[in-house]
C-alpha cells in the first residue's frame, strides 16, 4: 500500500488521546482499515466533516499493510443525513456496519460487499423498509462467515413450491413432505421462510415490491436471529439496541411511509 485514495465508508471512530480520532473506514480499494486522523477535534479541521458516522467519502492518504494508516484530505464527502438524524434507521445502519466489521477481516479486498453495504445505507437513507433492508443484508452476508444454506429448494428432494422450514440438519429448508426427516428442524413460521428464502437472492432494487406485516416481521426476525445464534455467534451491542428499540417505538414513530407491493404475504398459503 502506499499514498493515493479510494472511496469509503465510515465503519466507526473513537477518540484517541484529547485531539486525535482512531476512524476506521471500509475502503473499496483495500477493505477496512483503521486511520489516526492527527487533530480530528481541531477547531476547522478540513476533514472533520469526512470522518463524522454513517459518511461517505473519497479519502485521501496513506494505505498501510500493517499498523494505523494515514488520512491526508478528502473529497466528494457525502453525510447521509436521514440516517445521521434518525435514531431508528440509525440503529439499524450502526447494526449493518457493526456485521460488516465483524463478516471480513481488515484489509479484505472486498468490492462486492462494499457495493452492497453502500447499497443499504443508499436505502435506509432513503427512508426505505429499515427491517426489511437488514433482513437482506443479514441473510445475504451470512456467506462471509462461511455459511451458505441451502434456501433455493429442498435440500431432500428439489421441490421449490409449498411449505417449508430450515433444518440444520440438511443445511437448508425441507418442503412440508420431509419435515418428518428432522424433528429439530426449527418449526419456524412458513411465511418467515418464504420471505427468507426470497431475501437470499433479491436484489435491493426490488425493496419496494416487497411488503410484509408486522406480524411475518416478528417471525423472520426470530428466524434470522435463531440461524445467527447458531451459526456466527456473535453478540452485537447494536443488535441487542434494536430488540430494546421495539419496545419504545410506538411513542416515537417514524412517520408512516406508502408502500405499494407486489409481493403480499396474506396470500401465502
Amino acid at each position: 500500500m502506499a499514498l493515493g485514495e479510494t472511496k469509503g465508508i465510515i465503519l466507526f471512530t473513537k477518540d484517541y488521546k484529547e485531539k486525535d480520532k482512531l476512524v476506521k473506514i471500509f475502503t473499496e480499494s483495500f477493505g477496512k482499515l483503521m486511520f489516526f486522523v492527527k487533530g480530528a477535534h481541531r477547531k476547522n479541521n478540513p476533514i472533520s466533516s469526512a470522518i463524522l458516522p454513517f459518511t461517505e467519502a473519497v479519502y485521501i492518504g496513506d494505505f498501510r499493510e500493517d499498523g494505523l494508516s494515514f488520512l491526508n484530505g478528502s473529497k466528494e464527502v457525502y453525510p447521509l443525513r436521514i440516517i445521521q438524524e434518525d435514531i431508528f434507521i440509525n440503529a439499524y445502519a450502526t447494526y449493518i456496519l457493526n456485521l460488516v466489521d465483524a463478516a471480513i477481516e481488515d484489509r479484505t479486498y472486498d468490492p462486492n460487499l462494499y457495493q452492497f453495504v453502500q447499497q443499504a445505507l443508499k436505502l435506509l437513507n432513503e427512508n426505505k423498509d429499515a427491517e426489511i433492508v437488514t433482513n437482506i443484508f443479514e441473510i445475504q452476508l451470512l456467506s462471509r462467515f462461511g455459511i451458505s444454506p441451502e434456501w433455493r429448494h429442498c435440500s431432500v428432494c428439489q421441490q421449490t413450491q409449498g411449505k417449508f422450514d430450515y433444518s440444520s440438519k440438511y443445511s437448508g429448508v425441507l418442503c412440508e413432505r420431509h419435515w418428518s426427516l428432522d424433528d429439530h428442524r426449527y418449526h419456524a413460521d412458513p411465511r418467515a421462510i418464504h420471505f427468507i428464502r426470497l431475501f437470499s437472492s433479491v436484489s435491493y432494487d426490488k425493496v419496494e415490491d416487497i411488503n410484509v406485516k408486522s406480524e411475518t416481521k416478528a417471525a423472520i426476525r426470530k428466524t434470522i436471529d435463531e440461524l445467527y445464534d447458531e451459526y456466527v455467534g456473535i453478540q452485537l451491542k447494536s443488535k441487542k439496541f434494536i430488540d430494546q428499540m421495539k419496545s419504545w417505538e410506538d411513542t416515537l414513530k417514524l412517520p408512516i411511509r406508502e408502500k405499494k407491493s407486489e409481493i403480499e404475504d396474506n396470500n401465502l398459503t
